[in-house]
């Protein structure tokens, strides 16, 4: 490990050349300044792991260093004039410490080594998240350089290591789905089998079934609010003593498995009208992660944008179409009930719409495409291998529509309307 290293800034010389042989002397690399105003280029340059400053120097005080300095390792001050005033002001304002001159050494150099090492501790957690989401993709599957998108990937770090029910929250298409999925990979149960259904369409008898097949895994359960009222005692079974039963079964059947349920509802008025049970929600809700809506972080949009165009564009097997400047400014001023599903659909129009000649992000965000130039047939065929895909994965999953729909890689509402649309008979498929 390399020598924690000190920045030293301090208008006198006598003080400073005496602070450097001391924390020389303790086996420190030091960086001496005389001027506050110089701090901010070494600090890049010099990546200090704790930095020493006088309050009361000409040109740039501690103080107003310690309020200029952004995302800066731990700030310790000293001072000859010492008081209470400047002592609070001072820590409320970030100082890591505030020591008084003359001050007793060794008091100091352990003031600064656990400063130090809470910087390097900081900094090792930063670079193992860094790796966490490298290796699992979390980085390409939530998307966004907003504060709430790393905000988001932080907390989906923080809670996949804990064996705990989360419930996830969020509006309908903001990727509640991704963030379940993210928890389970990230998990100490990342090999193991991840099952996804909507609680609202299962029994209590399907449920051991299913609590079976994701038994050492996870289990996902979406639409929690909407769960059968016959159904809740069983899953309440299922968390607390992790046991299923059939019925006509004599003895219950043990299996392991995390629970992470979702909701776009309001849970509490789900409580009050009795739809789901009190005690049911209190056990699901061991940590809950809030996915925030795209409208609260419209920057995120343009990378949202040109990731989904890329991804049509490969699986329609065509070019990417270019994002103007006016595209942009649709896309920003748009407020995106939908959510990122609705961001994902509005870019697959876009790249159907390049394929055919013609079309900008407003056309394909009204669904308006007089201005592309239609292919004759292009619309029909699109259509039969849509219908085609969507009977094979019904027909495989032996009619289990959130089966299908996950493996479609669309949402259970999509696979749906698409069923209308395309004039699917589900029955017949079977």
């Amino acid at each position: 490990m390399t020598h924690p290293r000190v920045l030293i800034i301090d208008d006198d010389r006598m003080m400073r050349n005496s602070l450097v042989d001391l924390i020389e002397a303790a086996g420190w690399t030091a960086k001496p300044l005389a001027r506050a105003t110089e701090a901010a280029r070494w600090i890049t340059q010099f990546q200090p792991d704790v930095i020493l400053s006088d309050v009361r120097m000409p040109d740039l005080s501690g103080i107003e260093l310690l309020k200029s300095l952004e995302a800066a390792p731990p700030v310790v001050l000293i001072s000859a004039h010492g008081d209470i005033p400047t002592a609070v002001e001072a820590m409320n304002n970030g100082a890591y410490s505030f020591v008084e001159k003359p001050f007793d050494p060794k008091r100091l150099l352990l003031i600064l080594t656990h400063a130090a090492d809470q910087h390097r501790m900081r900094q090792s957690n930063d670079r193992l998240k860094g790796r966490l989401r490298q290796m699992s993709g979390l980085d390409s599957r939530v998307l966004g350089d907003t504060p709430d998108a790393h905000r988001l990937r932080d907390t989906i770090v923080l809670m996949a290591d804990v064996d705990a029910s989360v419930l996830i929250t969020g509006e309908t298409g903001v990727g509640k789905d991704l963030a379940a999925r993210a928890l389970h990979d990230l998990s100490p149960r990342g090999d193991m089998p991840f099952v996804a259904v909507n609680a609202a369409q299962i029994s209590a008898d399907q449920l051991p079934h299913i609590a079976r097949s994701a038994d050492g895994g996870t289990l996902f359960l979406d639409e929690i609010c909407a769960c059968p009222v016959d159904l809740q005692p069983v899953l309440l079974r299922l968390i607390d003593a992790g046991e299923v039963m059939t019925t006509g079964q004599g003895t219950p059947e043990t299996v392991s498995l995390r629970i992470l349920s979702a909701t776009n509802e309001d849970t509490g008025a789900a409580v009050s009208d009795g739809r789901l049970r009190a005690d049911l929600l209190y056990r699901l809700s061991g940590f809950t992660l809030h996915v925030p809506p795209l409208r609260a972080r419209l920057d995120d949009v343009p990378i949202l944008a040109l990731r989904f165009l890329q991804d049509s564009a490969a699986g329609y097997d065509t070019a990417v179409p270019d994002l103007t400047e006016a595209d942009l400014a649709v896309l920003m001023a748009h407020d995106w009930p939908g959510n990122v599903r609705e961001l994902r659909n509005v870019a697959d129009r876009r790249v159907l719409m390049a394929r055919q000649g013609g079309g900008t992000m407003q056309d394909a965000l009204t669904g308006d495409a007089t201005e592309a130039p239609i292919r004759p047939g292009l619309r029909e065929a699109v259509a039969a291998f849509e219908r085609q895909m969507i009977a094979k994965a019904i027909q495989a999953h032996a009619g289990r529509m959130d089966d299908a729909a996950e493996a479609l890689g669309i949402g259970r509402r999509t696979l749906n309307e698409k069923i209308v649309k395309l004039g699917l008979d589900k029955d017949a498929l079977l």
